[in-house]
């Protein structure tokens, strides 16, 4: 009896410990860190958030030089996610926004959100944060030092929690040791894409990128309208996606489903390989072009429907990994050589840097798999710091840090338990996968955005039931089931709850058309409505009832339990 007292006590204290959290400092004040300051006060905490720079934006606000120690965009970016699938859950886009936005309509969007819900009383601009350190009585209190510096002035603090929004771009991994010559005997000009801004300084120029992601392409894209010269060196397959798809709607919006989803569970993977590479090379063939093939071991995949053009014109030549520089040359590993190289631009991505976490936090913390959720040192005594935003998904990561921030700040507010640090830690050793050397994305590797925003939007009891919408409005079901999986469902239910987001995916296609009737043609057809959902009530109709059938069998184990 007394054991059970004893226990019972244990948990009680533990309780109350999970509900003592009140101050808490956010680190950054980009996309994660507004949102994360904007969680904050939903849950009743008190945020200060420190911003090293003069601005909100953090990589989205744009500027014509590099900041040191400041990564941005360049000039041309234009964002890979449209802006449904971008926006955070109860803050919709201005509907005369275009679906892919500049850098400049992202800033402008951050502003009116900050605007909205009152974040800047909340953020301290031009104060860097120098460290974060356990208290000495941390393991009761969970509490940290926090030391920040402004103008010169070093100042201490003391917060019961911290969430680092500081994102994936910290140093850039400039790996010039794979790169004999580069250093030694090359005579021309070499920079990380960090320092690129725009392409005007290279007019006329034979300039080579080195590294196909999506910031190699888009940087070699861009300087084939001005350069005499591009060309792309590549050590992988990629598969390059148009973010125009089918009858000209946004990629992600046709792509990303739960219906989709639940195929991808549903099929085997080799099957499902099969149809994404049949549906990539129904747009080009890739293997023609030399950038991957059927027998290609991974499904890497950028956005970018200008450079297949390129390639076609001639503007960009596609090469091999670069064996070595000379003076004034590049010798690549299937034995060619390009002449004359003016310009080398390594878009070789960043490494993981917190410098301002204790070493007992940081060396353990080598990249998001080492986190529980991808969110929370597991080592921890008391779990009072979160990392957020450390992901890459196949959506926007500005929707998962919003997801993070949701359930973080409720498990700071009391409202959410985590499990035992021994649990948390044996999920993370299980899940980690090995990181290939001098591939820092790797580290990083993109995680299926329904499956990783429905886990931790199960975590926060906030996932969507279709099997209960269904019964009370059939319409929206099946809007959430075959429609795009919109960060609006997340705020449908549970905790956190807006009633505007029922309608607000109901007219997500209204918001894509609205910025396209520029001009109305005559003879033009009534304008987008939803009776096309009538057509898929049969399939839905069929889809449920398989799944009703199969329910006692299957258990809805998370694996399938993302779609209900």
């Amino acid at each position: 009896m007394w054991g059970r007292l004893h226990s019972l006590g244990q948990d009680l204290a533990a309780n109350q410990d999970d509900t003592m959290v009140r101050r808490v400092a956010v680190i950054g004040a980009g996309s994660s860190g507004l949102v994360a300051t904007k969680c904050c006060l939903d849950e009743g905490l008190e945020p200060t958030c420190f911003e090293r720079s003069e601005d909100i934006g953090g990589l989205w606000r744009f500027t014509d030089k590099a900041d040191r120690g400041r990564v941005s965009v360049y000039r041309s970016v234009i964002s890979n996610t449209s802006k449904e699938m971008s926006c955070f859950s109860d803050f919709p886009f201005p509907e005369d926004f275009p679906s892919f936005l500049p850098h400049n309509l992202f800033l402008e969007y951050f502003r009116m959100y900050a605007q909205h819900f009152q974040l800047l009383r909340h953020i301290r601009f031009k104060t860097t944060v120098i460290s974060v350190r356990k208290r000495p009585d941390f393991a009761t209190s969970g509490q940290w030092d926090v030391v920040t510096e402004a103008e010169g002035t070093q100042e201490s603090h003391v917060f019961d929690a911290v969430m680092v929004c500081a994102g994936n771009f910290q140093q850039p991994h400039l790996p010039l040791a794979s790169f004999p010559g580069i250093e030694t005997r090359f005579r021309g000009q070499y920079f990380h894409s960090l320092e690129y801004k725009d392409a005007a300084a290279f007019q006329g120029k034979r300039v080579l990128v080195v590294g196909i992601g999506n910031t190699g392409c888009d940087i070699a894209v861009d300087m084939s309208r001005v350069a005499a010269k591009v060309f792309l060196s590549a050590r992988s397959s990629t598969w390059v996606f148009s973010r125009v798809a089918n009858h000209g709607f946004p990629w992600d919006m046709l792509n990303t489903t739960r219906f989709n989803h639940f195929l991808e569970w549903l099929l085997p993977s080799a099957v499902m390989k099969r149809i994404r590479i049949w549906k990539t090379n129904s747009w080009f063939n890739h293997e023609i072009y030399g950038l991957a093939s059927a027998k290609s071991s991974n499904f890497n995949f950028i956005i970018n429907e200008e450079l297949p053009f390129c390639m076609l014109s001639g503007t960009i030549v596609l090469k091999s990994n670069v064996k070595e520089f000379t003076e004034t040359s590049a010798v690549f590993e299937d034995g060619t050589t390009e002449e004359n190289i003016d310009v080398v631009i390594f878009a070789t991505g960043y490494n993981f840097s917190f410098s301002f976490l204790e070493e007992s936090i940081c060396n353990p913390l080598k990249n998001n798999s080492t986190l529980y959720k991808c969110i929370f040192p597991p080592q921890l005594e008391r779990p009072t710091l979160a990392v957020i935003g450390l992901i890459k998904l196949t959506g926007s990561v500005m929707v998962g840090s919003e997801i993070q921030a949701r359930w973080v700040t409720g498990v700071f507010a009391g409202a959410y338990k985590l499990p035992p640090s021994s649990k948390m830690m044996a999920e993370v050793s299980k899940k980690q996968l090995p990181v290939k050397r001098n591939l820092p994305e790797k580290q990083n590797s993109r995680l299926n955005f329904i499956s990783y925003t429905s886990e931790i939007a199960s975590c926060a009891g906030v996932k969507p039931s279709v099997l209960r919408l269904l019964l009370t409005n059939p319409r929206l079901a099946l809007a959430v089931f075959f429609g795009p999986c919109t960060s609006y469902q997340y705020r449908l239910m549970g905790r956190g709850q807006w009633s505007g987001a029922g309608a607000a995916i109901l007219t997500q296609w209204q918001r894509v058309l609205k910025p396209l009737r520029t001009r109305v043609l005559e003879d033009s057809a009534s304008s987008y409505s939803w009776r096309w959902l009538g057509l898929l009530a049969l399939p839905m109709a069929l889809v449920v009832g398989f799944l009703l059938s199969k329910c006692p069998k299957l258990g809805w184990a998370p694996r399938a339990g993302l779609l209900f």
